[in-house]
């Protein structure tokens, strides 16, 4: 095998003698591995290459390696925006696949985002604004071929809870909405920054396990929420804690008051044509004559401009700078888990800074345009990816129905029952509780089911930001998870691809089989066990088997509980890199 580095290094050989400790290793004699070891490294050295291994594990200069200056140029601007790239090879054939996909994420966001908008506390036209203007910026600078853009239902949740601590958007209308393009100004700031500056690790700190449970959390809070409008209910608590929540309604009460990949359309347009149906039967008997609460009224007409609402100094702009900070995060940590989860499916690379990058920009220039924070919406990429979306033009297709929607059609949905949109959002967000992933995080690591639950419990008994609190602060005590951070199968794909390089270089077959020597990481979590399955999809896909070496006894535990030791083989695993190397020797003689 060869050794991973691609720094021009003194090399020592040095003799291995390997015995197996298996009777199936018996009949092949002691034999002598050569195994290439970098020279020692002096301080200054050691320092360049951790920063280069936390910065640029992705090794993101690659590209612009022995090329002359325009291209260089080119390459920057197909950086900057990705859609020059893959645009010039886009045909027919996948324009095809995105409208179908855009239509069918369009019948959807529709009726979600006057909903969502109503979880951020501002009026109705806001949402359809936030599904127009980023998912367009998002497709030409974007690096995913599947997210799906606008506003989702916890990140308008965490930012209505955080805005309303500060201004009641009943009594000060104005000054919440400026407030809230504030922190939507300043979190498409954090963001970008994170991404251009290549700290976007920092949110892999946040672990699986507590984004489980803080999401689990938010989706009953949401659905408690909704029991408002849906059974029409006036007088109801601005807190989010599930107590006051079922105070007021139980004060009401007592004072009188898997999916099949064919038929993914299905729900994809069921809350659109329930809201027409339900429009359509208000409208004509009168209902809202009645008691039947209405949306009432939605601006008609594109998003008007915002740049002078938003507060760049003063008491409120420290405050949307705090606001923005942390809805930026939460934002970030959703749209990048969702386009892991998709590239790994198709196969393709994601660039975790630039989608930062992307993201940024687009809130960025939300704010500037009546927009709150958009980002991946997890259940409209899902049906974006079964409905076949090829590329980001889906989301241009989106952001073309809302358009027609604002100006043409939105004074219709004056008579929609608040009833029937609360009703979408608790579906919506029914979807957030993953009760798999809460048994899994039992059966891996009970601190970080404690984690979960801590999430979990400070969202619904609490509030939102405490939730999130407590999420932060188990994740920072719980050092374990840095051994396998997410950019660990980023770096392995680069050290392989360098590796391959030289050997094709050099005319030596290819690497085959990759090694782990699992002696450093004394334990494991689920975020750890997440990366090591993504690296094993990864690898299968460039046709490279993984063989990992000397696990500890927690590490081994945790890999059969987790099931990952059945998803590579329990033949796999071995006690001793040497037993690991014995097993693929003579696959390697054979190639040679």
């Amino acid at each position: 095998m060869a050794h991973p580095s691609g720094e021009n290094l003194e090399r020592k050989e040095v003799d291995i003698r390997s015995m197996s400790s298996s009777h199936r290793h018996a009949d092949q004699a002691a034999f002598i591995h050569k195994v290439g070891l970098p020279a020692k490294q002096n301080l200054f050295k050691e320092f360049k290459s951790q920063v280069k291994e936390t910065f640029f594990s992705d090794d993101p200069l690659r590209p612009f390696k022995h090329q002359p200056g325009s291209r260089k140029f080119i390459l920057g601007l197909q950086t900057l925006f990705p859609i020059l790239e893959w645009g010039r090879d886009y045909n027919l054939s996948k324009f095809k696949g995105d409208l179908i996909a855009g239509l069918t994420i369009a019948s959807l966001c529709i009726p979600q985002d006057i909903g969502y908008a109503k979880l951020a506390n501002l009026p109705p036209q806001y949402g359809l604004y936030s599904s127009f203007v980023p998912p367009l910026i998002y497709a030409f600078m974007g690096s995913s071929r599947d997210i799906a853009i606008g506003p989702v239902a916890v990140v308008s949740l965490l930012l209505g809870t955080l805005l309303q601590n500060e201004i009641d958007f009943e009594k000060y209308p104005l000054e919440y909405r400026r407030l809230a393009f504030t922190a939507t100004f300043f979190a498409g700031i954090t963001e970008a920054a994170l991404g251009f500056l290549r700290l976007g690790f920092l949110i892999d700190f946040l672990s699986h396990a507590a984004v489980v449970g803080f999401m689990g959390g938010a989706a009953i809070t949401i659905a408690l929420q909704q029991l408002k409008g849906f059974l029409g209910i006036k007088k109801f608590t601005k807190k989010t804690d599930i107590i006051s929540v079922m105070q007021s309604i139980f004060h009401s009460a007592h004072h009188g008051g898997k999916k099949s990949r064919r038929l993914f359309w299905v729900p994809a347009i069921a809350p659109l044509i329930s809201v027409i149906v339900s429009t359509f039967f208000v409208y004509i008997t009168r209902a809202d004559k009645q008691g039947v609460a209405i949306v009432k009224h939605i601006e008609k007409g594109i998003n008007p401009p915002s740049v002078k609402e938003i507060y760049f100094s003063g008491e409120y702009a420290l405050k949307g700078f705090r606001i923005g900070v942390v809805a930026g995060m939460i934002a970030l940590t959703e749209a990048v888990a969702i386009g892991r989860t998709f590239a790994a499916k198709k196969d393709y690379t994601l660039d975790g800074n630039k989608e930062m990058v992307a993201l940024g920009a687009m809130n960025v220039i939300g704010s500037m345009t009546s927009c709150y924070v958009a980002t991946g919406s997890f259940s409209r990429s899902a049906v974006n990816y079964m409905a076949g979306c090829q590329t980001a033009v889906s989301n241009i297709v989106m952001s073309c129905i809302v358009i027609l929607t604002l100006e043409l059609i939105t004074p219709l949905f004056k008579y929609t029952p608040n009833a029937i949109l609360a009703s979408i959002i608790i579906t919506a967000v029914i979807g957030l509780i993953d009760y798999d992933a809460v048994i899994l995080i039992w059966k891996i690591d009970k601190f970080d089911f404690v984690a979960c639950m801590g999430a979990f419990f400070g969202v619904i008994f609490a509030s939102v930001e405490v939730g999130l609190l407590i999420a932060v602060r188990s994740v920072a005590s719980n050092s374990k998870h840095i051994y396998l951070l997410k950019p660990f199968p980023c770096r392995i794909l680069r050290w392989l691809t360098d590796e391959d390089e030289q050997l094709k270089a050099k005319d030596l077959p290819r690497i085959d089989v990759l090694i782990l020597e699992m002696s450093p990481v004394t334990d494991i979590d689920t975020s750890g066990i997440h990366a090591l399955e993504e690296l094993y999809r990864s690898l299968k896909k460039r046709e490279v088997e993984i063989l990992l070496a000397n696990p500890g006894q927690a590490v081994i535990d945790k890999l059969h509980s987790s099931k990952f030791a059945d998803l590579i083989g329990a033949d796999k695993i071995f006690l001793r890199v040497a037993d690991a190397v014995l097993t693929c020797r003579p696959k390697v003689v054979d190639d040679v």
